[in-house]
C-alpha cells in the first residue's frame, strides 16, 4: 500500500502499483455537515423508517464526524448519510400510476476508482455502521452492469458477536433475482489509536477490498458500469424486521457514535499521463 498526504489531515492508504488522483472528499472540517455533499436517508422501500433520522450528526471542530445513537421516549434513532438516493426508497407523491415520488438529485455519483473511509467503531451492540456504494436503480435490469451493484466496503454488523467485519457485493435487487457471492468475513483487530482505513478498488476488472492496508476480499464480477453514490450509514436493529427496537439497544451505554475522520474518492491515473 502507498500513502497519500493531504495537508493538516491524516494520510490515505492506497493500493500500490497504481497512480491515484483525489477527485472528491470530505474532511469534515468546521462545525456543520456540508449538505452540498450529503443528504439523509429517511425512507426504506417507499415508506419512512422511524429509526432513520437527521439528528445526532455532530462535527467536533477537529475534522471528525460523529453519527450518534440517540434514545427518545424509549425509541432509538441514528443517522444514515448518502450522496444520492435509491429510487425505490422515495414514497409515492401523486395519484398517477408511477409508483415513486420525485427523484432526489444526487450530490455526488461516480464510476470506478478507490473509495476510502477512516473511522472508529461503535461501542455497543444493537446497531451497526457501514460504508458502502449503491446505485439508484439496482435490480431494474437483468444485467447488473447496467443498473448497479451494492458494494459493501465495510459493515460492522458482526463485530460484537463474532469480532469480525464484513465486505462484499450484492446485485439483481432484493427479490427472487437477488444474488451475491457471499460476503467476506475478516477479523477485527483494534489499532493503538482506534482509527481504521477501509476501502475498495472498483475497476472494470472487478472489486478489491482492503482493511487497514491489507486485502480482505476480491470479486471479479459482475461489475457495475454505472455511476453510484456513497453511503456512510448507521442503523438501529429491530425496526426494519420487527417494527420495534432490538432489546440490545436498551442495554447500550450512551453516548455512542460512529466516528469518521474522512471519506475520499480517487481515480486511477492511466500510465503515461
Amino acid at each position: 500500500m502507498e500513502r497519500f498526504k493531504l495537508a493538516d489531515h491524516a494520510d490515505s492508504v492506497l493500493p500500490a502499483g497504481k497512480s491515484w488522483k483525489l477527485v472528491w472528499n470530505d474532511e469534515f472540517d468546521g462545525m456543520e455537515l456540508d449538505e452540498t455533499k450529503w443528504g439523509f436517508r429517511r425512507n426504506f422501500w417507499g415508506k419512512p423508517l422511524p429509526t432513520f433520522t437527521n439528528e445526532g450528526v455532530v462535527l467536533d471542530g477537529e475534522s471528525h464526524l460523529r453519527l450518534h445513537l440517540t434514545e427518545k421516549d424509549g425509541e432509538f434513532y441514528s443517522p444514515h448519510l448518502q450522496t444520492g438516493s435509491l429510487t425505490y426508497d422515495i414514497p409515492k407523491d401523486s395519484d398517477g400510476f408511477w409508483p415513486f415520488g420525485k427523484y432526489e438529485q444526487p450530490k455526488f455519483m461516480h464510476r470506478f476508482g478507490y473509495y476510502e473511509i477512516r473511522c472508529k467503531m461503535t461501542k455497543n451492540d444493537g446497531w451497526h455502521a457501514a460504508f458502502w456504494l449503491q446505485a439508484p436503480s439496482i435490480g431494474a435490469a437483468p444485467d447488473p452492469k447496467y443498473c448497479g451493484v451494492e458494494c459493501d466496503i465495510m459493515e460492522n454488523y458482526t463485530l460484537f458477536k463474532q469480532q469480525e467485519l464484513i465486505c462484499g457485493n450484492l446485485w439483481g435487487g432484493y427479490g427472487k433475482d437477488g444474488k451475491g457471492h457471499g460476503h467476506f468475513h475478516f477479523p477485527f483487530v483494534e489499532t493503538a489509536d482506534q482509527w481504521h482505513h477501509y476501502g475498495v478498488d472498483w475497476s472494470p476488472n472487478g472489486y478489491v477490498f482492503y482493511a487497514d492496508g491489507k486485502e480482505v476480499g476480491r470479486v471479479d464480477g459482475p461489475v457495475s458500469e454505472v455511476e453510484q453514490f456513497i453511503l456512510v450509514s448507521t442503523e438501529c436493529h429491530g425496526y426494519r424486521a420487527e417494527g420495534k427496537a432490538s432489546p440490545l439497544l436498551r442495554q447500550a451505554v450512551l453516548p455512542d457514535y460512529f466516528e469518521v475522520d474522512f471519506v475520499r474518492v480517487f481515480d486511477e491515473v492511466p500510465a503515461g499521463r
